[in-house]
């Protein structure tokens, strides 16, 4: 996944902690880019998962949709 740097000035501003255990910690450091911060890595991946569940709730839509709609060759 490509990714580029942010602004480097928002990292002095960053002072959140978020405890993670170790295989937790381990995993997301497999998944980190050499020149990525956690917080890039971590706002992609809820990016990814925003995406996916808007995927998901259009396809519910489009299957609800599909038994309400009429074929053209019936009209």
């Amino acid at each position: 996944m490509p990714y580029k740097m942010q602004n480097p000035d928002k990292m002095t501003q960053a002072n959140k902690r978020i405890p993670v255990t170790e295989e937790t910690h381990e995993q997301l450091h497999q998944l980190k880019g050499t020149n990525q911060s956690y917080d890039e890595l971590l706002r992609e991946l809820a990016q990814e998962r925003n995406r996916k569940e808007l995927q998901q709730k259009a396809r519910e839509i489009e299957l609800k949709d599909s038994g309400e709609l009429t074929p053209l060759e019936d009209i």
